[in-house]
């Protein structure tokens, strides 16, 4: 690839934003740090445009005196378009970085997902529609370290290099399924997100697997090697899976090592992590040991937990899920896409009889409501006529009629 510009001077970003100006469509991508420090950070940000491929280094601006802030009205401007390929953490990082706003919205990996390609990855789509297989060994590279390599600018480039004429082929393809609409609305919930400041969470240990099945005495000693974690990831600026592995945290949960050499015997625990660690990881497990038990979990679901269903609710989530299958099936597209699993409980759940009362299902938004509504009320009217008669209910409205139309077959 090696046609590309790279920007680390404020008067050459200067130079590109008045460029912008003037295009009405760019591809734009973002590198950051994540694995490798415990708050990442925005290091590479890509823009492709009809004069080129540009590389633009906010860490290089940053010690030249510069900042990306040029570019800020050009993000913000509803008559550019901006094409990202799976855009929530460049947004993310975009936001966080300079509070930089984006409008105008086309993501094609959103887009692909909602026209069913098997695989929605931007290799897999560049390789099926150009031809070109692109590589993926810098996915987990530091880009925080400068001075960048040349294989890793390629990289970086490439990752724009197809996006505009790839929207360009994806959206006539939405326009032809008549789903261009449904893109645009996800586009617009993009658009809207904002994202919190980062903030620890002191009770994140209760989202690692199989925490929630530990018992009181495990739990606390969880809790202090979780603490312990985070403050040695703090103090060596590292993600903190990077320290210890959640694996080995529940581990030692679950069979606290009495010493050092105990310690050393377990998975995950390398001789680098005992000489350095050693001492903090023994010292939480015995706080853990020693102080009160955790308390008891709280058992009612919360926020976005799934509600409870009685027998009948669960009955009305199985229909749901089967006829979702079938209906998937036929519009081409993943069951989760079509409807994910958490809106599907939330419908058995409020059990309506009307589309009215669909609606007030809040997590049933725009497009799903139209390409779901009437069936899944039908479903669920059959369900209730099928438990009220002690009958297992079918899991298909009989008046439907499935789309002539079979989906082309696309290459992953």
């Amino acid at each position: 690839m090696g046609d590309y510009r790279l920007i680390e001077t404020p008067e050459a970003l200067e130079e590109l934003a008045q460029s912008l100006r003037r295009d009405r469509v760019i591809g734009v991508d973002t590198e950051a740090d994540s694995f490798f420090h415990y708050v990442d950070k925005l290091c590479l940000m890509q823009i492709a445009c009809k004069s080129g491929i540009f590389l633009v280094d906010p860490l290089k601006l940053k010690e030249n005196g510069g900042s990306l802030e040029p570019l800020a009205p050009i993000l913000a401007n509803p008559e550019v378009r901006k094409i990202f390929h799976a855009a929530d953490y460049d947004l993310y990082v975009l936001q966080r970085h300079g509070g930089m706003r984006v409008r105008n919205i086309f993501d094609t990996m959103i887009s692909a997902q909602l026209l069913g390609y098997p695989a929605v990855g931007l290799s897999a789509l560049v390789e099926q529609h150009f031809g070109i297989k692109l590589s993926k060994d810098q996915q987990r590279t530091d880009w925080s370290r400068r001075a960048l390599s040349s294989v890793q600018l390629e990289y970086a480039a490439s990752d724009v290099h197809y996006l505009i004429e790839l929207a360009s082929i994806i959206e006539k393809e939405l326009r032809a399924k008549k789903r261009r609409e449904w893109a645009r609305q996800e586009f617009a919930l993009l658009e809207e997100k904002v994202w919190p400041e980062r903030q620890f969470d002191k009770q994140g240990y209760l989202r690692i697997k199989g925490a929630k099945k530990l018992s009181p005495r495990s739990l606390a000693v969880l809790r202090e090697l979780f603490l312990v974690r985070d403050k040695r990831a703090r103090h060596m600026d590292k993600p903190p899976f990077k320290v210890l592995g959640n694996g080995t945290l529940l581990e030692l949960a679950l069979n606290p090592p009495q010493g050092k050499r105990a310690l050393g015997k377990r998975k995950g625990v390398t001789d680098l992590v005992l000489r350095r660690h050693g001492n903090e990881i023994l010292e939480g497990v015995q706080r853990g040991l020693d102080g009160p038990e955790h308390p008891p979990l709280e058992r009612r679901p919360q926020g976005g937990a799934r509600r409870r269903l009685d027998r009948r609710g669960e009955s009305r989530l199985d229909q749901l899920k089967r006829w979702r299958t079938v209906h998937s099936k036929e519009l081409g597209m993943d069951p989760g896409v079509l409807c994910p699993n958490a809106v599907l409980e939330e419908i058995a759940w409020a059990n309506p009889k009307s589309l009215d009362q669909l609606e007030k299902v809040e997590a049933l938004r725009g497009w799903r409501l139209e390409a779901i509504g009437k069936e899944a009320l039908a479903v669920l009217a059959r369900a209730r006529g099928a438990a009220s008669a002690g009958e297992k209910p079918a899991g298909r409205p009989q008046a439907y009629k499935p789309p002539s139309k079979k989906r082309a077959p696309s290459r992953g």
